[in-house]
């Protein structure tokens, strides 16, 4: 059975690996290969998250580059709260 993340799950998962990067951030290759998402995919979710302030987009040496907001970390903190908080009833995001 395949199981397929919500877009909640995918905004964790942008969020998380853009935070693990830390202040150089991160280039759109190494976000495609670690979120396992597709090209268009993650153009629309990172337009979303940067419209809201979650991320930054970059130039560096002509690569685009993705850096989370301070406002983003906060997002992030509390997403991994509550999916704890999920995750102890016995449910997943």
């Amino acid at each position: 059975m395949a199981v397929y993340r919500n877009s909640v799950k995918i905004v964790g998962d942008v969020l998380r690996i853009t935070d693990e990067s830390g202040m150089g951030g991160v280039n759109v290759t190494s976000l495609l290969r670690k979120a396992n998402m597709s090209y268009s995919r993650l153009g629309a979710v990172s337009d979303r998250l940067v419209q809201a302030g979650l991320i930054s987009e970059q130039m560096s040496d002509g690569q685009r580059i993705y850096v989370i907001t301070q406002q983003g970390r906060e997002y992030l903190r509390r997403y991994q709260q509550f999916a704890e908080v999920a995750s102890s009833f016995g449910l997943t995001l």
